[in-house]
Formats: structure tokens, C-alpha cells, sequence
């Protein structure tokens, strides 16, 4: 890609094939876009190349992005968190400065402290910082004060909603001028509305009942699934109907513990085992067609950046009982 015009812009790829997290899914809608709405300006994919990266090849980047220059940056030996650390702070900054960038893109919490160019950083939240369970032993602790930092230091931060927003201001005391929001589309856009055969396969794939409130997400603490779960036995208990189950979906937990507990045990707990069912990991094009099987989507969630999933939901159909608790505006 060779503009006459424009800016080069340089982007942190450490997310790149990190589908499970949102801010990989983040990266990869940018870079499915950012070629379409920004027609003069070169982009640079930088890509690190080491163990912890897995089958994310720079070579299947140049494929999937063929508009974007892939520029593969090779790093040294080390435990991943290291290895992290090193790309964010030295390995990133500088690779930028080596294909002639004008400006650095970290698209989530990672800024560098040296900043050779003018830096842009996307904070989705701050839960790290403000959800006491989220913050972590002593590495992370300090991880999140780095970050706090190096991002006050940015030319702009990015954001997702007027919440996260508020938050950056309040609580990283960033100059509200450099704080811009981008809120989010949802991640099937132009996606058309799910037909009959489709519901079917889906409903079939993943053996599900004929009627369902439906859950989808993390289970870590914040989700609030015990609120998910007790909500639903209280609504049976009350006189709710008994054809209308619980259907959860994600990848469950590898072991039950406070901060990640496993809904089965909760729902046993709760006595509506026999009515919630957890169908495990969604692939991204099922997605509409399960929201919209849904009698209702429901996510109490206890802190969110965003929220995707209310947006998801909604542009499938789907009514949704979500939270009043802080973000997801």
C-alpha cells in the first residue's frame, strides 16, 4: 500500500489473533476497517513473532489484511509477561520509528514510556484500577501504574463509551481534551438477519431448548452470573414459566474459584440445575442466530468499558435486562 498522501500510521499488534479477548476482537475490526475510512493514510501492522503468540503468523496477517503492511518484529527469548512488557515499552516504539511512522498506536492500556513519536492509546476501561479483585499480586499492581502513567503521557487516548470516559478523567487525572470517545459498531455489522435454516442449525449445533433467556460473555467475578443465576431461580420460583430455560454461553471456567466461579455449581446451589444449560464456546458467525433464538438476552454485569454483547443482542432482535452499573454508555 503506498499513499500519495496522509499518515503512517504504526499499530501494536500483541493482540493480533487473540480472538477470546475483546481487545483482540477490537484490533481485528480495526484493521478490517481502518483501510476503508482512511484511504490516504499508509498503516503498519506491527506483529511480534515469539512463542507466546502462537499460529498468529505474520504471513496469515498479510492474508487476512492485504491493505496493511505487516512488518514482523522478532523477539527475545522469555516468559511471556516479560516478553510483553519488552514489546510494549521498547521493541513496539522502536519498530515504529524503524518504518518511518508519523504516528504509534497502542490499541489497548499499553502505552510506552518513551514516546519517539506522537502516541495514541486505547483504554476500554479501567477495571484493573478499579475493581479491587481485578488488580492482582505485586507484578500487576505495578503494571497498572506503568500504564496509568505512560498513558497520561500520550498525545491522545481513545475510548469506547462517555463512561469509560468519565473514568479516564476521574481517575487517571488525563487532561479531558486528549480524551477521545469512539464508540464501538457491533462486531457483525452489514451481517444479514439470521433465517429459519439458520436458527435451526444453530439451535441444533449447540442443543438448544425451544425457549431461553440467554447469557454470553466472561465468567469472571464482575459478570455477575450469580446474580444471572439466582435472578432465574427466583423468576421460576415466582411463577415464571417452567418451558423458558437458562441457556449460558462462553467457555466455562478450567477450575471454580471466587474470582472465576463455575455456573453449574452455582445453579445447583441455586436448585435450577436442571433448567440451565451451558453450551460452551459460540464461533462469532453463530452469534445473530442465537441472539435472536433468545426469549431475552439477559447481562447484569457489574462493570463494563462498553458492553458489546447489549449491542449484539440488540441489533439481532433480542430484548435485553442489563445492569445500571457503571460503563455500558
Amino acid at each position: 500500500m503506498t499513499p500519495t498522501s496522509g499518515l503512517h500510521v504504526a499499530i501494536n499488534g500483541w493482540m493480533v489473533g487473540r480472538q477470546t479477548s475483546g481487545s483482540g476482537q477490537y484490533l481485528a475490526h480495526l484493521l478490517d476497517w481502518m483501510p476503508r475510512v482512511a484511504l490516504s493514510n499508509k498503516i503498519t501492522l506491527l506483529q511480534p513473532v515469539h512463542r507466546a503468540m502462537g499460529d498468529a503468523t505474520p504471513e496469515d496477517s498479510q492474508r487476512r489484511w492485504p491493505l496493511i503492511d505487516v512488518a514482523p518484529v522478532h523477539l527475545p527469548p522469555a516468559p511471556e509477561n516479560l516478553a510483553k512488557v519488552w514489546w510494549e515499552q521498547v521493541a513496539a516504539p522502536r519498530a515504529a520509528c524503524r518504518v518511518g511512522a508519523d504516528v504509534y498506536l497502542a490499541p489497548y492500556w499499553a502505552a510506552p514510556f518513551w514516546q519517539p513519536l506522537p502516541t495514541v492509546v486505547t483504554i476500554h476501561d479501567l477495571i484493573p484500577m478499579l475493581l479491587p479483585e481485578y488488580r492482582g499480586g505485586l507484578a500487576q499492581r505495578a503494571y497498572t501504574r506503568l500504564v496509568a502513567w505512560t498513558a497520561r503521557r500520550a498525545t491522545a487516548i481513545l475510548t469506547v463509551s462517555q463512561a469509560a470516559a468519565r473514568d479516564i478523567v476521574t481517575h487517571l487525572h488525563a487532561p479531558p481534551a486528549r480524551v477521545h470517545v469512539v464508540h464501538h459498531g457491533p462486531n457483525q455489522e452489514g451481517v444479514a438477519s439470521p433465517n429459519a435454516a439458520e436458527k435451526a442449525r444453530v439451535k441444533e449445533r449447540y442443543s438448544l431448548p425451544d425457549q431461553f433467556f440467554l447469557y454470553l460473555g466472561g465468567f469472571d467475578a464482575r459478570k455477575n452470573l450469580r446474580g444471572v443465576i439466582e435472578g432465574y431461580a427466583r423468576y421460576r420460583s415466582r411463577g415464571g414459566d417452567a418451558q423458558i430455560k437458562l441457556v449460558l454461553a462462553g467457555a466455562l471456567p478450567a477450575q471454580d474459584t471466587p474470582f472465576f466461579p463455575d455456573p453449574r455449581r452455582l445453579a445447583r446451589e441455586a436448585g435450577c440445575a436442571a433448567d440451565v444449560h451451558c453450551c460452551g464456546w459460540v464461533e462469532e458467525a453463530d452469534k445473530p442466530a442465537l441472539y435472536a433464538l433468545a426469549t431475552a438476552f439477559v447481562f447484569p454485569s457489574l462493570y463494563e468499558g462498553f458492553g458489546m454483547m447489549v449491542l449484539e443482542a440488540m441489533q439481532a432482535g433480542a430484548p435485553v435486562v442489563t445492569s445500571g452499573g457503571r460503563g455500558k454508555d
